[in-house]
């Protein structure tokens, strides 16, 4: 249940507080009054578009703040375009945000009339009478794992076509990379190679100097620091030296052995140099940057060559997988159906019956049921209600044979019909009273009433015989202020109903006789 709304800097509106009560409320004002206006508050806070023209003109953000009985649910939207959605002082995004308002308050604004007309909507009607949630979950998971086969047949038949036209490419590819023999950090060591054997006279010539040096018989650098003993007063330092010429003794060692191994070897460095050639012209030809993804390359066209051969018993596989999810996905369809035709003569019977209860004599209601072509997320079904509203009419779609008032009237009951399986704890009506006057307005009122036994209903409304039946009262009304107008709302106390049902009656100037009526209208609720 909403049990209060804090709107601010939001269009009109610069500080609203309002509390809600349970059961029936209705909401009334003269047009322009700002009605709209904590509409459309309420529906930014259950997630509507946000649109920063929105924000009350000279301030930077405005915040709207819904607290119900589950938790309490905030909206602040910023001036430059942004916004933010908070639970219960939690971060949620715009998802969760519409995730949990669709369980929590019903908007039927004045332009969801026209989803009578509507295929799915009518056929959620059917599901939701029926409470078809667990066959719906059942059948929608289904279906998932329906159209993942179907999509992994489609991809892997695309895949056998391609690669079959593709066969005599993919095997010159392939027979040019695995012909190569490339082994992964191959290219790196050849260039390093490449380099000794390129430069194998200076790499002699600067070893053999330090050899020389180090250890050669002419005043070598070892040899000065072995003959270096120092006082037990340097100690340390002798220890250093010993260090020292401990490591120059394993540098010259081993400079002697690479001066050992070096050599010119012109037919190696011919084929280093023809190798590296091969290497770069793969990578170019295939517009590799590195030897390892010639390498990949090569991997993944062995497993394309590899499954040339097994296309066929892979698609038959697929086939088999594919026939078995279609048999189950069948079977979740054809209960879906037949739950929902075996609940229809039970809809129509109900709206039926209170059609004629808001004055269309001789309503008839009939649901047609249509296969569809194919599979769809929904079902296999195609429901359209059929309406006529006079006597010896024929059944027709509702757009075609029903008046605005009769649509608002269908639309009521179709909400009364599905209130109680939805279990939604709130719905607001904004004038679905369209098109209709008099006593039809009245057991309008008195429809919503017994929705209101169960649940919170406010309906916004401009009929007097509406206004009058509802147990709380609110007031939408316009106040100028030394800087703008601004729009407000008042929960009205009983003798202010009286004179606000009257206005509704007579207009602005209010008549005695319209005040004796308004009298009455509130006895009779």
């Amino acid at each position: 249940m909403l049990k209060h709304l804090h709107i601010q800097n939001y269009a009109l509106i610069s500080h609203l507080d309002i509390d809600f009560e349970d059961g029936f409320s209705v909401m009334t004002g003269e047009t322009g009054a700002g009605k709209s206006i904590i509409l459309g508050a309420l529906a930014l806070v259950l997630g509507a578009r946000a649109d920063s023209k929105a924000i009350t003109d000279g301030e930077d953000k405005c915040i709207i703040e819904a607290e119900f009985d589950e938790g309490i649910i905030r909206r602040e939207l910023y001036s430059n375009g942004k916004s933010r959605s908070f639970v219960d002082d939690s971060v949620v995004t715009l998802q969760e945000l519409k995730a949990l308002a669709n369980r929590l308050i019903d908007i039927h604004s004045q332009h969801a009339n026209l989803l009578i007309e509507n295929a799915d909507f009518q056929l959620e009607v059917v599901d939701a009478i029926a409470q078809n949630e667990a066959l719906l979950q059942t059948y929608s998971a289904q279906y998932e794992r329906y159209t993942a086969a179907l999509e992994a047949l489609h991809k892997l038949q695309d895949l056998a076509k391609k690669s079959r036209a593709d066969a005599d490419y993919i095997q010159y590819r392939y027979q040019l990379l695995n012909e190569a023999n490339i082994e992964a950090g191959e290219l790196e060591a050849l260039e390093q190679e490449q380099y000794t054997l390129s430069h194998a006279d200076e790499i002699q010539s600067a070893l053999q100097t330090a050899v020389e040096a180090l250890s050669g018989e002419q005043g070598s650098a070892i040899e000065a620091l072995r003959a270096c003993r120092l006082e037990d007063a340097a100690a340390d330092l002798q220890e250093r030296i010993d260090s020292a010429r401990i490591e120059l003794q394993d540098i010259a060692e081993e400079a002697e052995r690479k001066l050992h191994h070096i050599e010119m070897d012109p037919q190696r460095l011919a084929f280093v140099e023809e190798r590296i050639g091969q290497l770069e012209e793969l990578k170019r030809k295939f517009s590799a940057e590195t030897v390892e993804e010639l390498i990949a390359m090569r991997d993944e066209l062995a497993q394309q060559v590899n499954r040339l051969d097994s296309f066929d018993f892979d698609i038959e596989q697929a086939k088999k997988v594919l026939e078995t999810e279609q048999t189950a996905l069948t079977k979740a369809a054809d209960a879906l159906t037949k739950s929902r035709k075996a609940v229809c003569p039970h809809i129509c019977e109900r709206l039926i019956a209170d059609l004629k209860r808001l004055g269309v004599a001789h309503a008839n209601v009939q649901i047609a049921f249509n296969p569809t072509l194919d599979f769809t997320p929904s079902g296999c079904d195609e429901v359209q209600i059929r309406f006529a509203a006079n006597l010896n009419q024929s059944l027709r779609n509702v757009s075609e044979v029903a008046s605005g008032g009769e649509i608002s009237r269908l639309m009521l009951c179709v909400k009364a019909l599905i209130a109680n399986t939805k279990g939604l704890p709130t719905i607001i009506f904004d004038e679905i009273d369209t098109g209709v006057s008099g006593d039809i307005a009245t057991q309008m009122a008195a429809i919503m009433q017994e929705m209101a036994t169960h649940r919170q209903i406010i309906a916004i409304t401009h009929l007097p015989q509406i206004a009058a039946k509802g147990t709380h009262h609110y007031k939408v009304y316009k106040a100028d202020t030394d800087k703008r107008t601004e729009t407000h709302i008042a929960r009205l106390k009983d003798e202010e109903r009286i004179q606000e049902i009257a206005s509704m009656l007579s207009g602005k100037n209010t008549t005695e006789a319209a005040l004796n009526t308004a009298k009455e209208l509130l006895c009779c609720h």
